[in-house]
């Protein structure tokens, strides 16, 4: 989506400290999503969220429950809002609107999973972004990340491909991995 800016998962909401993927604990999976509000708007942030999943199945585990943490009051009260919009349309919905007290990082194996499993698209962004730390915080691995999974449209990646540092090679693979009606467009639009 146009303003974001990075997107990181990681684990939020437990008490236990430092948890991993084979340690959670009390925490859940969980996505913190950096992005741009004077091109994004936290509601629209939050319409991408209801439409993304199943709100109205309880989930089997805390790990995997469906929870929205908010950063500070204005975003609780949106969430709140937006959970009661998600109500009248789906019905019942299992999530929970609690504060972010803090947010603990993913394994770099879960970072940016879906460009990590592409192989030469991954090689060709590890090989300008060498630390783990660089290529998890940048925004253009991010961003193909996404339009890997199936967000964002084809006219949206040829408006921003070359932006993305990629080789005519990584450039034309990526356009292949891409297609033409993604699962975001299908879903809200």
């Amino acid at each position: 989506m146009d303003g974001i800016v990075r997107a990181r998962v990681g684990y939020a909401g437990g008490t236990a400290p430092d948890p991993t993927y084979r340690t959670i604990g009390d925490h859940t999976e969980t996505l913190q999503v950096d992005f741009d509000p004077s091109r994004l708007a936290y509601a629209d942030l939050l319409d991408v969220f209801w439409t993304s999943h199943r709100p109205t199945s309880p989930a089997p585990s805390r790990q995997y429950a469906s929870i929205i943490f908010a950063h500070d009051e204005e975003q609780r009260i949106a969430a709140e809002e937006s959970r009661r919009t998600a109500e009248e349309r789906f019905g019942r919905v299992f999530t929970d609107i609690v504060p972010l007290e803090r947010f603990y990082l993913a394994e770099a194996y879960h970072q940016k999973y879906r460009l990590r499993n592409t192989g030469p698209l991954y090689r060709e962004f590890r090989s300008f972004y060498r630390d783990e730390a660089d290529f998890r915080e940048s925004t253009a691995a991010a961003r193909v990340n996404g339009y890997i999974d199936g967000w964002g449209t084809r006219e949206e990646l040829e408006a921003e491909i070359a932006s993305f540092g990629l080789s005519p090679e990584g450039q034309a693979l990526l356009r292949q991995m891409v297609p033409e009606r993604t699962r975001f467009w299908q879903k809200v639009r």
